[in-house]
């Protein structure tokens, strides 16, 4: 998992510094990351969503899954339907704190060709999520 950088917000914030939180939507499903792939990707199909915020034992935001994504490892040669979401190899994605700049998590989204990026609070919890418009 990568942080985003984050910046101080100052208290007269113009509409060119907006942050993330001020930009963020609810946080929408998410799911432990002992969940199998199996169950998230019905957990997906019923929330009618293309991704899940991922979050630990102790509802740590760890990262976001994206149906694709978990498509294409269903469909891998090593899957079996015990394997879970901890299991995945790989990074699943960066976080951004809800401080970071609206320009810094656009260019880690471009860069990352991402369509959605977990926003943190200070504890590590995930009150929203940062998506591109449909």
């Amino acid at each position: 998992m990568t942080l985003v950088q984050m910046q101080p917000r100052p208290a007269n914030a113009s509409p060119v510094h907006r942050t993330v939180g001020d930009a963020m939507e609810a946080a929408g499903p998410q799911v432990c990351d002992d969940m199998t792939v199996e169950v998230a990707l019905a957990v997906m199909a019923s929330a009618r969503t293309e991704h899940l915020l991922v979050c630990d034992e102790d509802g740590l935001c760890t990262g976001l899954v994206t149906r694709a994504g978990l498509a294409t490892v269903r469909d891998g040669a090593a899957y079996t339907d015990q394997v879970r979401l901890r299991d995945l190899p790989g990074d699943r994605g960066p976080v951004a704190s809800y401080v970071t700049t609206m320009a810094e998590a656009q260019h880690a989204m471009r860069y990352r060709r991402l369509d959605a990026l977990p926003v943190v609070d200070d504890q590590g919890s995930a009150p929203g999520v940062l998506a591109l418009a449909r």
